[in-house]
């Protein structure tokens, strides 16, 4: 993992690549919840019997659920010491280029493509992959905008 003691540190590290998270399974119970959670429970998700005969030959993670997941993997690369809070302000240009298929691991990447300093702090751009194992494209690419205030 990487630390920055505070906010300025970012600064200099614009355009470099963060790193990468642990790589975890997607099983069908986590799948489940998140389709139980928002109401999203299209047959490709949930229906494993139906789903094999589908497009994907298997059930699939929703794709607002691999989009999630970067919340819950990015801790694993970074970390900013020294602030009072961060803040999820948005994301741009939100692409699945691949479907995640049950039983499949992701991890997350992160690349800092932007830094800039804002009243209180810094807001960056950070490019988030979510890549599948053994997969020759993505499962999820975001431009993740944060706020670290001091």
């Amino acid at each position: 993992m990487k630390s920055f003691s505070s906010p300025d540190e970012l600064l200099s590290e614009r355009g470099s690549h963060l790193g990468y998270s642990r790589w975890i399974e997607i099983d069908q119970n986590r799948i489940d919840l998140f389709a139980e959670a928002t109401g999203d429970s299209q047959w490709i998700h949930v229906d494993p019997q139906k789903a094999s005969e589908g497009p994907f030959g298997m059930t699939i993670a929703h794709g607002y659920l691999t989009l999630s997941l970067t919340n819950h993997l990015l801790p694993e690369i970074f970390h900013v010491e020294g602030i009072s809070m961060g803040i999820n302000y948005g994301t741009d240009r939100v692409r699945f280029p691949s479907p995640v298929t049950v039983g499949s691991s992701v991890r997350l990447g992160a690349e800092l493509l932007d830094v800039t300093e804002i009243e209180g702090g810094v807001q960056t751009v950070i490019r988030l992959t979510v890549e599948i194992e053994g997969g020759e494209r993505p499962a999820c690419v975001v431009d993740s905008l944060s706020r670290f205030i001091w």
